[in-house]
């Protein structure tokens, strides 16, 4: 017996997933049947994915964390491991400054129940763990940068009003944190 999922089941779950997203972000409280029709599934099929709001947001949350993350190894398949690193972080900057209505939802969400976000971070923080060693090696960046030290600089992120012109001082300051990284890394020793 196969267990596999069929293919049309999988692409309803990648529409529902799409669809909560843009939804999500908007509001946290968008109604579940507003986001099955907006996918064009029926309830039972969007029951059958996810069963509650719970359930959906820390999907969305997880999907979302794997999509960032994936990112990494695609740009150091097609950029130098510095520029990898550098548009890997405004990918993640730009995700944190949009998504403030899902940041709602998934607070909702881990006040009902144990907090959801932890094991969802984890392909995030090995994507930006992959992308520092990745350049230490190369001698793109200082060596002995950790992930704990990569994430307090880039923290400044989440301070910038998002409701404003934030594009020009977001590049501002991930650029400040690239040039702190390149900062006495041994490829830039002369």
């Amino acid at each position: 017996m196969d267990t596999q999922p069929r293919s049309d089941a999988l692409q309803n779950r990648e529409r529902i997933l799409k669809v909560a997203i843009t939804e999500l972000t908007l509001s946290a409280d968008v109604p579940l049947s507003s986001i099955a029709k907006k996918a064009g599934v029926g309830q039972a099929t969007f029951y059958r994915n996810f069963p509650n709001r719970e359930s959906l947001i820390i999907e969305v949350y997880r999907y979302e964390m794997e999509q960032v993350a994936d990112l990494a190894v695609h740009l150091l398949q097609t950029c130098s491991p510095d520029q990898a690193l550098r548009e890997w972080m405004d990918r993640l900057a730009l995700y944190a400054l949009t998504k403030a209505g899902l940041a709602d939802a998934i607070r909702q969400a881990a006040s009902a129940r144990d907090c959801p976000g932890k094991s969802g971070y984890a392909p995030v923080a090995a994507a930006a763990k992959l992308l520092l060693s990745v350049n230490e090696e190369a001698g793109t960046i200082r060596p002995g940068v950790t992930t704990d030290d990569f994430f307090l600089a880039i923290a400044g992120i989440w301070q910038i009003d998002s409701c404003g012109d934030w594009q020009p001082r977001l590049t501002r300051l991930m650029d400040l944190v690239m040039d702190g990284l390149r900062a006495g890394a041994p490829a830039r020793v002369s």
